[in-house]
């Protein structure tokens, strides 16, 4: 296939790509290889065109088509068509079409979704780069001696968008395996189970299916504070772009996404300010692991400005800018370079034509559903965070999980899920099950044990001692939950979940054989202190 064809078919500097409406202007590519097909798309449109501008991907055949054909389309007929190509909908549309079911999926811009494009994969990778930074800088302390160390942002961000360029490949390669069609464009449901979509060039298909599947995601949300919209903010998309480190880089919001950036961006060089209108970081979690979260981020140098109400923003970000905020008790400004935005997200459920299909939504915009991920309106599922699952790839991939053993006629529900999830600041956090705060709030009585890191061995061969475990444990000897921050806390939670999923009491990890020296083994010790039944 030819570079031009290509660029002909994707457009001139659009980042979208073919359309696929009528009969084709190009020929269908079968034989011309996938690694081909995607040095093609990469040399004529650029990383961000390779990512998000194919047309139609099913088997290898790139079918570009005529926009002027659309109108004598009739609608095409499909077993099932999933809006959305993140990870509860591709698996499940890859099983369909593996099954024999002729499925589509239908993806505006991002191929895999945003985990691997935009969110989960590409920051931890970059989080990742900076912490390889940060252990150069601390070399001194393990006896080594470097020169001096400075950051390449621009390396940075190409390791990531290798690595972002790999997964898109991986995807690809999916889609041919399974015989699932991949079609670029923003979708619109016109009445039920049928969706209008226009395509990434311009043209226009109509499809109707057995059963429909929306997988539409969530978008970083920007609070309606004077200034802010104008100053021209970074979301993690953009955060994930700079190919250089700001001067002095001011996050909003202390959750996940803003701590793991603001901990990143101060170990590539940024000064960084953490602002949030809470009365402490990570507020869903224990107000010690809050503390202990602030002490980490604060020791290195990170300034964290708690219960502040922001004003207004003046000025624009990547230039010079002003925050005005106030506490109960000061009025201050804060003078920045860059501001990131990380105060949340919302459902991307407006504009879809939801209710042309009948399909009604929560309060606060989410597609409303029961415990079978069913919609109001037949044969209509939704996955993953659009329908208010917990906001984790990995919950998006257990909602595929339900749907597709529901349909082969099981009854599983989305009710009573354990929900794992981790915080990659450094050291990392991790939990799954009950904090103190939400057992005292069910009124569940729970035990609870707690072990600093210092008192696991491990940390005293690797200098990483920061941070503690916790666990609660009912009166029937059950785990509660598990909380840990420190090195490899996700890894440690894991085997605490196993354990939890497998309903074993808590004594099996007290008492297990534990290899020595690794973090694990702190479980031992952890459940040690579980207090007696009469304490």
């Amino acid at each position: 296939m030819m570079r031009e064809q290509v660029a002909e078919a994707i457009g001139p500097g659009n980042n979208r790509g073919g359309d696929a409406s009528g009969l084709p202007i190009l020929q269908t590519v079968e034989s011309t290889g996938l690694p081909a097909i995607q040095e093609s798309l990469r040399q004529s449109a650029g990383p961000a065109s390779f990512r998000s501008g194919l047309n139609t991907v099913s088997g290898l055949a790139f079918h570009f088509q005529s926009p002027r054909r659309a109108a004598m389309l009739k609608a095409e007929q499909y077993d099932a068509v999933v809006i959305g190509s993140g990870e509860g909908g591709k698996y499940l549309a890859w099983h369909l079409a593996q099954a024999g079911q002729k499925t589509a999926v239908v993806e505006r811009r991002w191929v895999g979704g945003s985990c691997p494009n935009i969110n989960c994969l590409p920051s931890k990778n970059e989080i990742w780069s900076a912490g390889v930074a940060r252990i150069v800088a601390r070399a001194g302390e393990f006896g080594v001696t470097t020169g001096q160390v400075s950051v390449d942002m621009e390396k940075v961000l190409r390791r990531k968008r290798d690595m972002v360029d790999g997964l898109v490949a991986f995807h690809l390669e999916r889609y041919e395996a399974s015989g699932a069609e991949l079609i670029m464009g923003t979708a619109r449901i016109v009445e039920p189970k049928t969706v209008e979509v226009s395509l990434n060039d311009g043209g226009t298909r109509r499809l109707t299916a057995e059963k429909l599947f929306l997988n539409l995601g969530t978008h970083a949300n920007v609070p309606p504070v004077p200034g802010l919209a104008a100053a021209r903010p970074l979301t993690n998309i953009e955060a994930l772009e700079l190919d250089r480190i700001p001067d002095h880089l001011i996050v909003l919001g202390g959750g996940y996404v803003g701590l793991e950036f603001a901990q990143a961006y101060r170990r590539f060089g940024s000064r960084v300010t953490v602002i949030d209108h809470g009365p402490r970081l990570a507020r869903r979690e224990d107000p010690d692991v809050s503390d202990e979260v602030q002490r980490i981020l604060e020791a290195e140098d990170i300034e964290v400005l708690l219960s502040a109400e922001v004003e207004r923003v003046e000025g624009r970000s990547s230039d010079q800018l002003r925050v005005l905020m106030h506490t109960a008790n000061s009025q201050r400004t804060i003078e920045g370079t860059d501001l990131l935005v990380a105060a949340g997200r919302t459902p991307n459920t407006q504009g879809m034509g939801l209710e042309e299909a009948g399909i009604e939504l929560t309060d606060r915009g989410y597609i409303r559903v029961n415990d079978r991920l069913e919609t109001t309106a037949p044969s209509t599922w939704a996955i993953g965070e659009c329908a208010g699952t917990p906001q984790f790839t990995h919950m998006s991939l257990d909602d595929f999980r339900v749907i597709r053993d529901n349909l082969k006629g099981a009854n599983r529900a989305t009710t009573g899920r354990t929900v794992p999830y981790c915080m990659f600041i450094d050291p990392p956090l991790a939990r799954v099950g009950m904090s103190e705060e939400e057992a005292r709030a069910n009124g569940v009585i729970a035990r609870v044990a707690k072990l600093p890191m210092t008192a696991v061995l491990r940390t005293r061969t690797t200098s990483e001692s920061a941070g503690f475990m916790k666990a609660l444990v009912d009166a029937d000897d059950h785990i509660l939950g598990f909380t840990m921050i420190g090195a490899e806390a996700g890894e440690v939670m894991a085997v605490v979940q196993t354990a939890m999923a497998a309903g074993l009491p808590y004594s099996a990890l007290r008492d297990a054989i534990l290899t020595h020296p690794t973090m694990a083994e702190g479980l031992n010790a952890l459940f040690g202190n579980v207090p007696d039944k009469s304490g």
